[in-house]
């Protein structure tokens, strides 16, 4: 399965560079770890396989600005991807046996009560709360012949940290708590503790609470000390 969804993930990247989708898209999630050994390169990181799910995820921070219009749906089909519809809402994403799709989009003001239909691209996504967050501060990762725009680790880690509070499965909230948690400490082996801090004081103080609450009731007072 592993191979699999590795081999899958790397032609679903190779489809969208050539059709221009990467220009538009955000890689975040579990799957960002991956792509970030690079960054990595100096210190001892996690092993990212480990943190790999099911899901791989891709967010569109201005939809409204796309320019590319491919039928994703229809690019993907001889992968065997489908369409599936998770609510009465709306709220799809693409289905495989290996690896799960899914397209999110930034929830604006009081919060949106259904999809947000992308009929240029075929698909529907889902808007989450934070996710401008992981948008303020990217990286670009060169694999292949291409290149993949993913949140800065620091962005990602503590974006992580709000989140695995507000899950409703365990298992899902120890998968971020822990990979935050890794990266965290990479970004401080690395002697990024400014950046670390940087990144911090720029969110909202409700986020900054939930950040150290969630580092206070797993006793992690060394990244306490340094944001």
């Amino acid at each position: 399965m592993e191979k699999k969804q590795y081999d899958l993930c790397f032609e679903i990247l190779r489809r969208f560079s050539r059709t221009h989708l990467l220009d538009d898209f955000i890689l975040i999630g579990s799957w960002c770890v991956v792509f970030y050994k690079d960054y990595f390169a100096s210190h001892p990181f996690i092993d990212h396989a480990v943190l790999r799910t099911r899901d791989m995820d891709f967010l569109i921070a201005t939809p409204h600005k796309m320019l590319a219009e491919v039928d994703i749906p229809l690019l993907l089909k001889d992968l065997g991807y489908v369409k599936v519809f998770k609510t009465e809402k709306g709220y799809m994403k693409l289905a495989h046996p290996d690896l799960m799709l899914e397209f999110l989009v930034p929830e604006k003001g009081r919060g949106m009560d259904k999809s947000y239909n992308l009929p240029g691209l075929g698909i529907k996504a889902t808007a989450l709360r934070f996710l401008n967050f992981l948008t303020d501060n990217t990286i670009r990762v060169k694999i292949e012949n291409f290149y993949l725009t993913v949140p800065h680790p620091a962005n990602f880690a503590l974006h992580k940290l709000i989140i695995f509070q507000r899950r409703v499965k365990e298992d899902k909230a120890l998968k971020d708590r822990n990979a935050a948690i890794e990266i965290l400490r990479a970004l401080i082996g690395k002697g990024e503790s400014d950046i670390l801090h940087q990144v911090f004081k720029s969110i909202p103080d409700k986020w900054q609470i939930k950040i150290r609450r969630g580092l206070d009731e797993i006793m992690e007072q060394d990244i306490v000390a340094v944001l």
